[in-house]
């Protein structure tokens, strides 16, 4: 799975709610086709996982398979039936903070429609609503 190899701070605070639109990685860098998230949320790494997994598992192998986010900020969670107090909670998992128009995957060396089907098989594993998109021709 994800995750940093090292981190500045080991906890961080979760932060507001997540608003506006994604400036940076919004935009097709190395495939023909992508995933675009079309609203904001936080996205696990084993979410990730499950759609890579889900993505190179339907086109057999065969093109390549970018990922665009990685999950860097790291999520607290203490035990259950813990009482409160007694400070924060342990590491959990990661997180990768997205912002609508960022682009999650991108993929190339195969056909469209095939490329399109495992996109919506990615979506499907994603907790945010996505759209398909592909590079203009020039």
């Amino acid at each position: 799975m994800l995750m940093p190899k090292k981190v500045k701070h080991r906890k961080i605070q979760r932060g507001g709610k997540i608003r506006g639109v994604s400036s940076r990685g919004n935009a097709l860098s190395f495939g023909i086709f992508g995933l675009k998230a079309m609203e904001n949320n936080l996205i696990s790494a084993r979410q990730i996982e499950a759609a890579r997994r889900a993505m190179t598992r339907f086109i057999q192998r065969g093109g390549k398979v970018w990922i665009r986010i990685f999950p860097d900020k790291p999520m607290t969670k203490k035990g259950d039936e813990t009482p409160m107090g007694k400070g924060k909670g342990a590491v959990d998992h990661f997180v990768a903070v997205v912002r609508a128009g960022r682009v999650l995957f991108e993929m190339d060396g195969i056909k469209k429609e095939l490329a399109k089907e495992a996109m919506k098989l990615a979506a499907y594993k994603l907790n945010v609503k996505t759209k398909f998109i592909e590079k203009e021709k020039a």
